[in-house]
C-alpha cells in the first residue's frame, strides 16, 4: 500500500494581517507615489511608485523633509509649510504644481495630502499621494494655446460677422467683423438675444409661427421653421 504526500498551499492572509496586505498593495503600485510623512513633514515610508516618479531610493530619501521635492521658488516662498499647515488644520490638501525629481528635472504633479490622526485626534503624520501629470498638463497647455490663437484669428476677421450664441439664442462672444457689420460693440450685445438683429416684422412673423416668448432655443426655432417649408 503506497502513500502519497501532498503539499498544502499556505493560507491566504486573513483580516488580522491587514497591515501586511496594505503594505503589499502600496508596494505593488508604480503609477502613484504613495508614502507617509511624519508630523514635521519628513519622509517616513517610500513605495516603488515614489521611486519611479521622483528618482530617489528609500535609503536616499527616508528621513529627509518633503520640501526636497519642491522647486527653489516654492521653497523660498514657504509653499511646503503652507501645504502642511492646510492639511493639519483642514484635514486635507489637494492641488497641482511643479515638483522636482532627484536629477533636477521638473514634473507636473497632482497631489493629495491627508492628515493622519491618533485616537485622541492629534495629527501624527500625513499620507501623501502624488501622480505625474506632465503629459496631460502639456496637452492642456497646447489646447489652450490653440484656442487662444483661434480666438485671435476670429477676432481679427473684419469682413465677416463671426460670433456664438448659446442654446437659448443669447450672444456669448463677438468679433470685429460683427461689430463692423451690425454696429454693436461687444459690451452692448453680449448677453442679449440674437432676435435683436431682426426687424420688428420678422420677429412678429416668427412669433406667429409658434415660437414661445423669447424665441425659445435655436433648436426649437429650426424645428418650427422646418414645418413651414
Amino acid at each position: 500500500m503506497s502513500s502519497s504526500t501532498t503539499t498544502e498551499e499556505p493560507p491566504l492572509p486573513g483580516l488580522e494581517q491587514g497591515g501586511d496586505l496594505h503594505r503589499m498593495l502600496v508596494s505593488a503600485v508604480v503609477d502613484y507615489a504613495i508614502y507617509l510623512l511624519d508630523a514635521e513633514g519628513r519622509v517616513a515610508t517610500w513605495n516603488p511608485g515614489a521611486q519611479e516618479i521622483k528618482g530617489y531610493t528609500p535609503e536616499e530619501i527616508i528621513g529627509r523633509h518633503f520640501s526636497t521635492f519642491f522647486t527653489d521658488e516654492d521653497r523660498e516662498n514657504g509653499r511646503p509649510k503652507r501645504i502642511l499647515d492646510e492639511a493639519r488644520t483642514k484635514g486635507r490638501f489637494a492641488g497641482e504644481g511643479w515638483r522636482r525629481r532627484k536629477d533636477g528635472s521638473r514634473f507636473w504633479a497632482m497631489v493629495v495630502l491627508d492628515a493622519v490622526k491618533d485616537d485622541y485626534g492629534r495629527v501624527i503624520g500625513f499620507a501623501k499621494i502624488t501622480r505625474d501629470m506632465t503629459a496631460f498638463h502639456e496637452a492642456q497647455l497646447k489646447l489652450e494655446e490653440s484656442e487662444r490663437q483661434f480666438r485671435l484669428l476670429v477676432k481679427g476677421v473684419t469682413d465677416y460677422a463671426l460670433y456664438m450664441i448659446d442654446p437659448q439664442g443669447i450672444v456669448t462672444n463677438w468679433n470685429f467683423g460683427a461689430e463692423h457689420i451690425k454696429g454693436y460693440a461687444a459690451e452692448e450685445i453680449i448677453g442679449r438675444h440674437f432676435s435683436t438683429f431682426y426687424t420688428p416684422e420678422d420677429r412678429e412673423a416668427h412669433e406667429k409661427m409658434g415660437f414661445h416668448q423669447g424665441w425659445g432655443t435655436v433648436a426649437t426655432q429650426l424645428e418650427a421653421l422646418a414645418k413651414t417649408l
